[in-house]
Parts: C-alpha cells; sequence; structure tokens
C-alpha cells in the first residue's frame, strides 16, 4: 500500500507540474488558472471590434449609397448628395450632407427660398427643387400642416470644418422618369438618379 500511494502521490504531482507548465506556455502574463479564461477575453473582445466595425459601417450608412452629386458654392460650402429615393407612397426623399470647408460659420438662410411662406422654415433646404426636364415639371420640398417644409431645418452656424447631415422630400416624379435635376437656391444646379425604395 505504501509504494501504490507514493506512486499515486507521485503521479498527482506530475500531473499538476504539467498542468502548471502548460498554463505558463498558453498565458501571456496572467495566472496559471486564468490562462484558459485569457483566449475568452479576446473573444469577448472580437465581437465588440465587431460592433466598433459594424459602427464603421453606420458611420457608413450616415452616406447612404455612393456620391450622386457634389455641388459647390460660395463661402467654401459643399453639399453632397448621397441618396433620392423614390418610395412606394409616391414620394422622393433626397439625403445627403453639407460641409463647411470655409472659415466662418455657414448659416442656410437663402436656401429656404423667396416664399414668405417658407419663413417659417427658418435656416433649411426648404427652397430646394427636383426639376423633371424630360416632363417639363418642377416639385417642390412637401411641407407639413403649419407650412413648415419637410426637409432638414436649423442649419445655422454650421461651424468651420463641420460636415452636417441634411434631407428634402418631394412629391415623386412619373415613374418614367429616372434623372431630375436638384436645384439648391445660391448653389449651381446637379442631375441625381432616382433609385426604388
Amino acid at each position: 500500500m505504501g509504494k501504490w500511494h507514493g506512486r499515486r502521490t507521485a503521479g498527482a504531482a506530475v500531473a499538476a507540474g504539467l498542468v502548471l507548465l502548460l498554463a505558463g506556455c498558453g498565458g501571456g502574463g496572467g495566472g496559471g488558472d486564468k490562462a484558459g479564461g485569457d483566449p475568452a477575453a479576446p473573444a469577448a473582445t472580437t465581437p465588440a471590434a465587431g460592433s466598433a466595425d459594424a459602427g464603421g459601417g453606420q458611420s457608413a450608412s450616415d452616406t447612404p449609397s455612393p456620391v450622386l452629386a457634389q455641388i459647390k458654392g460660395g463661402d467654401d460650402v459643399l453639399v453632397t448628395i448621397n441618396s433620392a429615393v423614390r418610395d412606394k407612397d409616391g414620394y422622393v426623399t433626397v439625403q445627403g450632407t453639407v460641409t463647411n470647408n470655409g472659415t466662418a460659420p455657414f448659416n442656410a438662410v437663402d436656401w429656404r427660398g423667396q416664399e414668405t411662406a417658407l419663413v417659417k422654415s427658418g435656416a433649411s433646404v426648404a427652397g430646394a427643387v427636383l426639376v423633371d426636364e424630360a416632363g417639363k415639371k418642377r416639385y417642390y420640398v412637401l411641407r407639413d400642416t403649419d407650412g413648415r417644409c419637410l426637409c432638414t431645418t436649423g442649419l445655422i452656424d454650421v461651424k468651420p470644418q463641420a460636415t452636417v447631415p441634411i434631407f428634402a422630400q418631394f412629391p415623386a416624379p412619373p415613374a418614367a422618369t429616372t434623372e431630375v435635376e436638384f436645384d439648391l437656391p445660391t448653389m449651381p444646379p446637379a442631375k441625381i438618379t432616382l433609385s426604388e425604395g
């Protein structure tokens, strides 16, 4: 019994030594018992990194589609149109960004248009128009029951080097019309292609 007990003790000591040796080789500076948990920590971090990548994807989704048009205006302002989607309800929603590349804050008061009814919309893109040249028709930004545009408002004091998202909703041209001109007061016109939502 003494020899058998000695062998069991020696075997247990060797097994414990191997566990410590393997743990020492596998761990990256952590304790031997935590070596098995360390690979799980990077695995937990990997989805977080994936989430960050997804966040990057969401940043990319701030630009919903490839650039349809870029319009450079005075005061070093750049308007980028990223999408113009016709939905099943008969509307077109144009989305994009405004970037102030100048050295002074930018106010979009002139973009609201000349109509007195649009004064309520303030500094906005309320004066935007879609022009269907083939159909010889102009489509103005839609308004709510209070006369405010269904568009981005509050475009006041856009800081230098800042980029802000914009949108405007219009009645949809006929289904056969796939290209329109996007007009914004004080800016050059730009051709954009409509897509189906």
